[in-house]
């Protein structure tokens, strides 16, 4: 059942306009392709789930982001509530590549005191004969920044699901390492119904005190 679910991550797409964003998602979260998808409008929600390690289940909420700077004002309400992240760039558009480092250092900035965990993703890499930024380049300024790279196309379905999966990945291990916490007023990790009920029967209860749940 979905409501079964151990975490709930919530993670942020960023880049510039036409980046590829939205097909990115539609393609992990519904195993579609859509050659032509509306800009974005503020931010858009996916969901999907993850069995990040066998019998641990995540749910994974995604929220897409407009690249336009008239809605960056909104977007950046999201960075705090986010437990991780994906820049993404187009390998065949130079402009957007080279506004990496400022939506880095944004989202940097926003997630304060938190922590994000970050993916750099060179994504459209079925235009190979129109790349305009080798992968050389992705990987030199991913390390710069101290994160992975990938590249990944939503039309060939090109490590897609390796992209958000590893992200996740990242993401529970930075929990299971105290890199990230459980904390009431921040929503970018939660606790699900299985985790608190893990703690439930893993934890004997007082006589006459409240069942112990999730610190979420």
């Amino acid at each position: 059942m979905e409501s079964l679910w151990h975490y709930q991550f919530r993670i942020i797409m960023l880049g510039d306009s036409t980046v590829g964003k939205s097909s990115l998602l539609k393609r992990y979260t519904e195993d579609v392709f859509i050659s032509f998808i509306n800009q974005t409008v503020g931010v858009d929600f996916y969901v999907q789930f993850f069995e990040v390690e066998p019998g641990v289940k995540v749910k994974l909420q995604f929220w897409d982001t407009a690249g336009q700077e008239r809605f960056r004002s909104v977007t950046r309400s999201y960075y705090r509530n986010s437990a991780g992240g994906l820049i993404v760039f187009d390998i065949s558009n130079r402009s957007s590549f080279e506004s990496v480092r400022e939506w880095h250092k944004e989202v940097s900035a926003h997630v304060q005191p938190h922590k994000v965990i970050l993916m750099l993703v060179g994504h459209k890499s079925d235009l190979e004969e129109e790349r305009t930024v080798t992968r050389e380049e992705g990987e030199k300024l991913a390390a710069s920044l101290g994160l992975p790279y990938i590249e990944t196309s939503a039309k060939t379905n090109s490590n897609v699901v390796e992209a958000f999966q590893q992200l996740s990945s990242a993401i529970y291990q930075a929990l299971q390492s105290g890199e990230l916490h459980l904390r009431k007023d921040w929503d970018g990790v939660k606790c699900g119904a299985a985790r608190a009920q893990e703690l439930n029967d893993t934890q004997p209860v007082p006589v006459e005190e409240p069942t112990k749940s999730c610190a979420c």
